[in-house]
């Protein structure tokens, strides 16, 4: 019995030693984890939690990047031993990595053609360098790097393309990826810059958008001419040349004192005689005005003038001796005061009738001095005015000198005409009829010029819109206002967050996409824009995907003359309060605006030299893939 307290007081002390054992372990456990926690905070880790187990410390948790979790584990292992760190982490699944931008520069010059960007490993290098060869004719440098990658949607049919169109332009960049081909290049002259766009504008691949920056240098034309004439039926220029907007203004003035209606279009070429073209044309029209009419013909530095039939002798000698001291040296006149005709005088032999009607039938009837010469004419008319020709030409005598030269003119002159009539004489030459070309009369003057001479001819020739095949079609402004109308009576909308294209947009896109097949080239803007909800940066890449998406379902439907650019504005120009729900829808929008057209040539700085360097069109960066807010 005596041994019972004895036996108590041992139970109570060890109970209290488990007490305390345990007081200690939570105590111990609940400052390890307090320090871990604390040094994982001020180590900027928030992803992990921290437990105890004893004296072990648990870190549960997902970290963003395997580095992270280490880093995780290095702190902890700092605070306490390192093997009472438990590692219960995940690892977030890594982002997939986006795919590279596969994109080619073809750079073709005098040397040679160099290959500069990046290509799928699969592409088959040997037979682009070969069909580049092929089309150009030139060495190919090959400094592309690949990547193992597949090739994108329609990067062999962009690729294709980009080697065509270099193949067309000898001096050119063509910058290609898989949905776009951007040409910039310098044609030889603008024909050819014209043909090069047509050409390529039929060529390009559905699904590819084409950015065309061609440019050619000013004309070159050879004889400078300008024909300007005042008569009865007012006054007008049957053609016009300058060399600057100079030029060009001092001509307008003068013209419009002689009383010249609507605006003036003069050629801006190369090959004026005489910086002082302007001031030269400028007091020789003057001097018609002195005269009461009359017609002023130049062929570089040969200046023709031709007085009203019945002027004055004295007051035509005393124009026309202030004009010759008044010309620059460069030019030579030569003046006519014509000779009333003697009504009773026969009748002359020496005559060209020709006539082409809006069918098509020719005819040509008068006379020419030898069976060669006749030949020479018959195989001129066949080709110009048709193999169909009825030639009733005879041969005959003492006929004017140069009189083939003048028949042979005119019936390249008639040529050139929709329907018209020509008749030479020997005292002069007259072509009248109807063209769809407004440039028709100013080439005829050229080629008379040229070939005669003097401004012993006539040409009466009439613009006709409705044979004009340009000039049906609407103009920009008007394609616009119908593409708006089309938007604004069917909207395009997207599936909420997306640039999915509802159904009605769709049929909204289809209408837009026939609109601009009927209309001229142009270059539009296809704007994005969408509501203010979510942050700022996604709404400007969701407005910009929504714009790309319009482009590229344009682009599937074949739309070719217009050159389309998608920009994303993002939240920056609502057009109601984005507190509403209406005010919101309506702020989602597509807007499609004008752009000024690229590839514009660039002016000559002087007389003989050529502008030749062209300025590419801008590249546009593809908008960033990873978004982690989307707005409605």
């Amino acid at each position: 019995m005596r041994q019972l307290p004895v036996i108590a007081a041992l139970l109570i002390a060890l109970a209290a030693s488990f007490g305390a054992a345990a007081v200690l372990a939570r105590t111990i456990e609940a400052r390890s984890a307090e320090d871990v926690r604390r040094a994982l905070l001020l180590s900027e880790i928030d992803f992990a939690e921290v437990a105890t187990d004893g004296l072990q410390v648990v870190l549960t948790g997902t970290a963003p990047t395997e580095a992270r979790r280490f880093r995780a584990l290095t702190v902890a292992g700092q605070v306490v031993d390192s093997a009472r760190v438990v590692d219960m982490l995940d690892v977030a699944d890594a982002a997939a990595i986006p795919a590279p931008r596969f994109a080619v520069e073809m750079l073709r010059n005098a040397s040679g053609v160099s290959l500069i960007g990046l290509v799928p490993a699969g592409e088959d290098r040997e037979a682009l360098l070969a069909a580049i060869g092929d089309a150009t004719g030139d060495p190919v440098a090959d400094l592309l790097q690949t990547a193992d990658w597949p090739a994108p949607s329609g990067w062999d049919a962009a690729l294709g393309f980009a080697v065509e169109a270099v193949g067309r332009l000898d001096r050119s960049k063509v910058s290609v990826s898989a949905d776009r081909v951007a040409v910039t290049a310098a044609a030889p002259s603008e024909r050819e810059r014209q043909a090069a766009e047509r050409a390529l504008n039929a060529a390009v691949p559905g699904g590819v958008r084409l950015v065309l920056g061609v440019t050619a240098p000013r004309p070159v034309v050879t004889p400078f001419v300008l024909r300007f004439s005042k008569d009865a039926g007012g006054a007008r220029f049957d053609a016009c040349s300058a060399g600057d907007e100079g030029d060009v203004a001092a001509i307008r003035e003068a013209a419009a004192s002689m009383g010249a209606e609507g605006r003036v279009d003069c050629t801006l070429a190369l090959g004026r005689p005489s910086p002082r073209w302007g001031e030269a044309v400028a007091m020789t029209i003057r001097a018609l005005g002195d005269l009461g009419g009359g017609e002023a013909t130049f062929a570089d530095g040969a200046v023709a003038l031709t007085a009203p039939e019945g002027t004055d002798r004295a007051a035509f000698d005393a124009v026309v001796g202030r004009l010759e001291q008044a010309l620059p040296p460069v030019f030579e006149l030569t003046a006519t005061l014509p000779v009333a005709v003697d009504p009773n005088a026969p009748p002359t032999i020496a005559r060209i009738i020709a006539t082409l009607d809006e069918e098509g039938a020719a005819r040509v009837t008068g006379v020419l001095p030898d069976a060669r010469a006749r030949e020479t004419a018959r195989t001129l008319a066949q080709a110009r005015l048709g193999t169909g020709v009825e030639f009733g030409v005879r041969v005959a005598e003492d006929l004017p000198a140069g009189w083939p030269m003048r028949v042979l003119a005119g019936i390249d002159a008639l040529g050139m005409l929709d329907s018209g009539a020509l008749e030479v004489t020997e005292d002069g030459l007259s072509v009248s009829g109807r063209t769809g070309d407004a440039s028709t009369r100013e080439r005829i003057a050229a080629l008379l010029a040229e070939r005669l001479g003097r401004g012993d001819f006539e040409i009466a020739v009439e613009y006709v819109e409705a044979l004009d095949p340009a000039a049906a079609l609407p103009t920009p402004e008007e394609c616009l206002a119908r593409i708006r109308t089309a938007n604004e009576a069917r909207k395009i909308t997207f599936a909420p967050g997306s640039d999915d294209i509802e159904p009605g947009g769709i049929r909204t896109l289809g209408e837009i996409a026939e609109i601009i097949g009927g209309c001229p080239p142009m270059r539009l803007e296809v704007a994005g824009h969408t509501d203010s909800q979510g942050r700022e940066e996604m709404n400007l890449e969701l407005s910009q995907e929504r714009a790309d998406a319009v482009v590229d379902a344009l682009l599937q439907r074949r739309v070719v003359n217009a050159e389309l650019v998608a920009q994303g504005y993002g939240e920056t120009d609502p057009l109601a309060d984005n507190e509403t729900a209406e005010g919101r829808e309506e702020n989602r929008r597509i807007v499609f605006g004008l752009l000024p057209l690229e590839g514009a040539r660039d002016d000559a700085g002087e007389d003989g030299e050529e502008e030749e360097d062209a300025a590419g069109p801008p590249e546009v960066g593809a908008p960033e893939e990873d978004q982690e807010e989307e707005a409605e």
